[in-house]
């Protein structure tokens, strides 16, 4: 790749499934001198950063984000770039807990903003989600998609945790790079729906539960296409911006919840199973702040010179094969 090389990088939340992949990415390309992964292993694993460890480009620190702590704030000090993917991936939770994802998404990501105007690093990327869009209107939806009205609190606080990015990028300078992502997906993926459905008919390979009617219809892209991507825009676009700038990360296709059980079901080489839907809402929702129809514009992704290696039908299936462990 011929990229411009990175000294020192942070990843919060490099532990988990993201981060990880961006940290093992980051390593094989040879992009960076030094890289600290900061996480509190809540959603992350020790394992998943384990062939790193001890390693003299790597630095490991468990902390919690959502506390002030010098110690991590430390590390922020002269930093080339912040990718900051600590957060709880969880959307069905914040309908529930509403308060689990105001601290873990919105508090930790402006105690990471703070550490970065005080540590005076130079660049940030934030992971955001497409649930900033809420039910859009226009699909493929674009970037510059109005009005952004989040239908969870979990797009809620992504959104409000952009608003932040922008300000401290304004205000201090802090070049921020905000990637919404469509649904990733891929291995050391601990929830979602190809790890529900996998984990369901383990338990009863007979009768599968589909929360929702089946029909909800959204793009997948395959963490290695979303790192891919990340790492891409990352390099080629701060240095170009004066502030900020936003990117859809996502797939050109998208497929249906009944779709992936089938993909599922013949991976596992099962047959004759019973699909039993479980709509929340009148309209067939998994949940209540479940966005049911979502397809990102990334024609401004596109337009960088990056393009998805595997389609969402792609991404599914290789992913069952890689938790189904068929595939690495």
């Amino acid at each position: 790749m011929n990229v411009q090389h990175l000294n020192r990088v942070i990843i919060t939340g490099g532990a988990g499934f993201i981060g990880s992949h961006v940290l093992d990415y980051l390593v094989g390309n040879a992009l960076a001198d030094e890289i600290i992964v900061i996480d509190n292993l809540s959603s992350g694993s020790i394992d998943n950063v384990a062939e790193h460890i001890n390693k003299k480009y790597f630095i490991f620190e468990k902390a919690d984000l959502k506390l002030i702590n010098e110690q991590w704030f430390a590390h922020f000090k002269d930093v080339d770039m912040v990718i900051h993917m600590a957060a709880n991936p969880e959307v069905r939770v914040s309908v529930t807990n509403p308060y689990i994802h105001f601290n873990e998404n919105l508090v930790v990501t402006f105690n990471v903003l703070e550490a970065c105007r005080r540590g005076d690093a130079k660049a940030l990327v934030f992971a955001s989600s497409s649930t900033v869009y809420g039910d859009a209107r226009i699909i493929p939806t674009p970037e510059n998609y109005q009005p952004l009205e989040p239908i969870s609190v979990y797009g809620a606080v992504k959104l409000a945790a952009e608003y932040l990015c922008i300000t401290y990028s304004k205000l201090y300078g802090i070049k921020s790079l905000i990637v919404r992502y469509a649904n990733i997906i891929g291995p050391r993926s601990s929830h979602g729906v190809i790890v529900d459905f996998i984990n369901k008919l383990r338990q009863n390979p007979s009768v599968l539960e589909i929360l929702g009617d089946g029909t909800q219809k959204k793009s997948y892209l395959h963490v290695y296409d979303a790192v891919s991507a990340t790492v891409f825009l990352a390099l080629r676009v701060i240095p170009t911006i004066t502030d900020y700038d936003i990117y859809n990360v996502g797939n050109d296709d998208w497929i249906t919840v009944k779709e992936i059980a089938d993909i599922v079901v013949e991976e596992m080489g099962l047959s004759k199973v019973n699909y039993v839907f479980r709509p929340a809402t009148a309209d067939g929702r998994g949940w209540p702040g479940d966005v049911k129809l979502m397809l990102l514009d990334i024609s401004k992704l596109k337009s960088r010179g990056w393009k998805p290696l595997m389609n969402s039908y792609t991404a599914v299936r290789k992913t069952v094969r890689q938790l189904l462990k068929k595939e690495i």
